[in-house]
């Protein structure tokens, strides 16, 4: 946190993020909005009439859209968090390691299964493991070889893959999991279809090309997968936006 804000407890902090956070928004048109507390020059402000009234309109504008931002940059301190903790911990590792390391846990749980279920959960929880390893391995390619852009765009999704496939993979060989899973997927992808996707007739869309059943299941949870791994990306980049690495 900035050495500034400590002194001055949580209220302090909150100032300090949405000062940061509104002059962001004013960076977006306007240059020299950010960190001119320290700078020589200080911050930009327009000399003109009509750039004054532009200024201060599109700072008006910023102060509800700031105010709607700072509850998800919160979430986005927690996201960063866990993800720098995860990071650290796959960078250590290296390519090579993050495979051994999920062929080695899901190798051991795939011999357990072998031992101790049917074939069919055998075949479950080899194929759950194997989505997962290569979402995994995706993940930490995307996430270490690019930017940000590739880092939100690819590792986020990548990651939320690994999380949300196995089970749904796992689910088409073991009937007592698809017994917990596939319905409630279901019921998922009504709620979905009626609200956030009743939009422009995509809803209408998808429920006269697909069929919930089956390997569908599957295409549904990767599809989620996509937009919660951007917008997780988001978050912690908003995150980033309020309080740099260095703060």
């Amino acid at each position: 946190m900035h050495g500034g804000t400590s002194s001055t407890g949580l209220v302090g902090a909150i100032r300090y993020d949405l000062r940061r956070l509104h002059e962001s928004w004013m960076a977006l048109f306007f240059p020299r909005q950010r960190g001119s507390q320290s700078g020589v020059l200080g911050k930009w402000e327009p000399s003109s009439t009509t750039g004054k009234v532009a200024y201060r309109a599109w700072s008006a504008v910023g102060t509800p859209v700031v105010g709607l931002l700072y509850p998800l940059a919160l979430f986005g301190f927690a996201a960063r968090y866990y993800t720098r903790k995860i990071d650290g911990t796959a960078t250590r590792l290296g390519v090579v390691g993050v495979v051994l390391l999920s062929l080695l846990v899901w190798g051991g749980l795939t011999a357990l299964a072998r031992i101790r279920f049917s074939t069919d959960g055998f075949l479950a929880v080899g194929a759950a493991g194997g989505v997962a390893t290569i979402a995994a391995v995706l993940a930490y390619l995307t996430g270490t070889r690019g930017g940000r852009g590739s880092t939100v765009l690819l590792a986020y999704p990548f990651a939320m893959t690994a999380l949300f496939l196995p089970p749904v993979v796992a689910a088409l060989y073991s009937p007592t999991l698809s017994e917990v899973i596939f319905p409630k997927s279901y019921t998922l992808a009504v709620w979905l279809l009626d609200n956030p996707l009743d939009l422009w007739g995509v809803n209408t869309f998808l429920r006269e090309q697909f069929t919930l059943e089956g390997a569908n299941y599957v295409a549904m949870w990767f599809g989620l997968s996509v937009p919660v791994g951007w917008f997780l990306g988001l978050l912690v980049t908003l995150a980033d936006i309020v309080r740099p690495k260095g703060d």
